[in-house]
């Protein structure tokens, strides 16, 4: 999203949207927790759509990073997108894409359609996010009024995660590993009923870094296909991606308007947090991606099951949210996110105890202080690299920071399964000394945060 959206009110918001505010935020919730959704949803799949479409470990990981390389690599131009043709418009089209896209992915009948379908899922949702947000930025014009609204509609995301591995597994088990596509489908067409009860949003000028997008979407794509399927192939995908990266820093350097201003990482606060998020993502969609193999592959559990032994820690996030900005705001940003990144790690190392004849219920509590370190400690650093950065590189900001998060979850999920492909049970503890190692990285690079009166 723009960085206007962050700032002050616009001057040109539709005044009936200002009057009736309720559709347009119901329309932005369900639509960031179908977004959010199918980031989560698809992993107690697995199993069951490798066996179906006969697709090996590598096969299992595009299916996830389909869709969350598109989602990453566009969020840091659908802000002005957005911008350009209207946060209605591109939240309409965004939809539709999303919706056809989903029955597309339910109706797959194999692998290549399959992934064809979400990386189409993924470019609808990049569309749909920052316009979403925005709507929910025309609709309320009080401050205090537009930041509850924007509690709630975080909240929706939050839900989704929480309730995503559940569903998965439940759709999968009672009907079919097709069905986590097809529930798109009714929500996608409310979101829509719920749109044309807005008023169309203004268009404004907004610049976009056509040759930064594309640049950023080559290297993405060459490291995350390096990273799954190794061989020969690996090494030149390598080369590629250290090309095209090349390329894009040469590219934002010369841009007057980048994609990706550069200089934002010469602020410590943004680098941190950048880094910390990057590492949180690992840990957190990695360890998804890695026990829900786990569960059912060593455990023999159902997708059902598997689903339900990640309620405990997904259930707390939205909770842990609330603590952590009410501690923040008490005591400091940089209290939390370091507590909360160092809880993350005790727990990922306790994790490192989990094996075949662990008692479920502990496995499924020891997942829990990895949920609380990550919801403790992820809104207090975003809060803090929005508030380093100037009023108008907010929006910027914001699209940065979910783009590279984003792009960490995928390659973790890119490394941790090829590693998982040879032994889950020896690719669970890799993956989790790797995750671990960089939280705690992250933890010590967190101190240097300022405090909480900026020193």
């Amino acid at each position: 999203m723009s960085s206007t959206d962050l700032a002050e009110p616009p001057v040109d918001a539709p005044s009936s949207a200002r009057t009736s505010p309720g559709p347009a935020l119901a329309a932005a919730m369900l639509g960031f927790a179908l977004i959010t959704l199918d980031t989560s949803v698809v992993n107690v799949a697995l199993p069951a759509i490798g066996a179906d479409l006969r697709t090996g470990m590598s096969g299992l990981q595009w299916v996830v990073d389909a869709y969350t390389l598109a989602f990453a690599a566009l969020l840091l131009s659908s802000g002005a997108l957005a911008d350009r043709v209207g946060a209605s418009r591109a939240y309409g089209i965004g939809a539709v894409a999303f919706v056809l896209a989903s029955a597309a992915c339910g109706l797959a009948p194999g692998l290549p359609a399959l992934l064809a379908a979400r990386a189409v899922q993924g470019v609808a949702a990049a569309v749909m996010l920052p316009a979403s947000l925005a709507l929910v930025r025309e609709a309320y014009g009080d401050p205090v009024r537009r930041a509850r609204a924007v509690s709630l509609w975080a909240a929706g995301g939050t839900v989704a995660v929480a309730f995503g591995p559940v569903a998965g597994g439940a759709l999968t088990t009672a009907w079919s590993w097709r069905g986590i596509f097809f529930v798109n489908l009714p929500l996608g067409l409310l979101a829509l009923a719920l749109l044309s009860r807005v008023a169309r949003s203004r268009r404004r000028p907004a610049p976009l870094d056509l040759p930064g997008q594309l640049t950023a979407m080559a290297a993405l794509g060459a490291l995350t296909f390096a990273a799954i399927e190794g061989g020969t192939e690996a090494w030149w995908a390598l080369g590629l991606a250290g090309v095209s990266f090349a390329a894009f820093l040469l590219v934002e350097t010369r841009r007057r308007h980048p994609v990706v201003p550069l200089g934002l990482f010469q602020n410590r606060t943004v680098a941190v947090a950048v880094a910390a998020g990057s590492a949180n993502s690992v840990a957190f969609y990695g360890m998804l991606f890695v026990f829900s193999l786990f569960f059912q592959q060593v455990l023999g559990l159902t997708a059902l099951a598997a689903g339900l032994m990640f309620l405990p820690m997904t259930g707390l996030l939205a909770g842990v949210n609330i603590l952590s900005a009410r501690v923040a705001a008490r005591y400091g940003a940089r209290l939390p996110i370091v507590v909360g990144q160092a809880v993350a790690v005790a727990g990922l190392l306790g994790l490192l105890t989990v094996d075949a004849h662990t008692p479920q219920v502990a496995q499924a509590l020891l997942l829990v202080p990895l949920a609380l370190g990550a919801g403790f400690s992820l809104p207090p650093l975003i809060a803090s690299m929005m508030e380093a950065v100037p009023a108008e590189r907010a929006g910027t900001a914001a699209g940065l920071l979910n783009a590279v998060r984003q792009t960490a979850g995928a390659l973790a999920i890119a490394v941790f399964g090829s590693l998982a492909a040879a032994s889950v049970e020896s690719a669970l503890r890799t993956s989790l000394l790797i995750s671990a190692a960089l939280l705690a990285l992250t933890t010590l690079l967190s101190l240097r945060l300022p405090g909480r009166r900026g020193r």
